[in-house]
């Protein structure tokens, strides 16, 4: 995990990071790769949506308080490696993102709903990561499965730059393989919740979103 200046500091969320691996005892799993992951279920009347936050605790934390969202899961995607990890994600340049695949009824909640919550929810001005959390694995985009949410996302970024009136560096990708990340990240907000809102307080997510976002900050997140 790497902090503002660079190579030497340990944040808070490696700490947290390596204390729920003990405690959890972390088996050591090999990442799976989930192919096709933005693709919709019409037959079950589901659809994914995937969104790289920074911290992937925190995306599905909110997301998880979104009606209609029916499950999230927390992973990697967008680099060039044929297999992704916590340990070579954060350490390396591979060039994947932290990001979260988000399950969701579209009959409850819309794509453009979601990606409303989404661009109220992070930094979308920072190219350098998120808060606290700094480098490429932290940066913010959406990835899309075909040129219609294509469309949506691009329509809904020209709309929050509006709100913000600030320029929105967030990248809009064609969604690829997306690895899920290892069990111990999985649902770590219910399962270490001191630990989780610890770091989320410390990270200055919640602050950071508030002084941008002003009275729409996380909107569409029921807490």
């Amino acid at each position: 995990m790497k902090m503002t200046d660079g190579r030497n500091r340990i944040s808070m969320r490696a700490w947290s990071v390596r204390r729920a691996t003990k405690l959890l005892l972390a088996p050591a799993l090999g990442a799976v790769a989930l192919m096709g992951a933005a693709t919709a279920d019409a037959a079950e009347n589901k659809a994914t949506a995937i969104f790289a936050g920074g911290c992937f605790w925190c995306v599905e934390s909110d997301f998880d308080k979104v009606p209609g969202v029916i499950s999230t899961t927390s992973g990697y995607i967008g680099g060039s490696a044929e297999t992704a990890n916590y340990r070579a994600v954060t350490s390396r340049p591979t060039g994947h993102y932290e990001a979260v695949r988000i399950v969701y009824d579209p009959e409850k909640v819309s794509y453009r709903r979601l990606l409303t919550v989404f661009w109220r929810s992070v930094d979308p001005t920072d190219a350098g990561g998120q808060f606290c959390d700094r480098g490429d694995s932290y940066r913010t985009a959406i990835f899309v499965k075909d040129d219609k949410e294509r469309e949506i996302a691009l329509a809904t970024k020209e709309k929050a730059e509006g709100v913000i009136r600030k320029p929105i560096v967030t990248k809009i990708e064609t969604a690829g393989a997306f690895y899920k990340a290892e069990d111990y990240h999985q649902d770590y907000y219910i399962r270490n919740p001191v630990r989780y809102k610890m770091y989320r307080y410390g990270c200055g997510r919640d602050q950071k979103v508030k002084s941008l976002w002003g009275p729409e900050a996380h909107a569409g997140i029921k807490h």
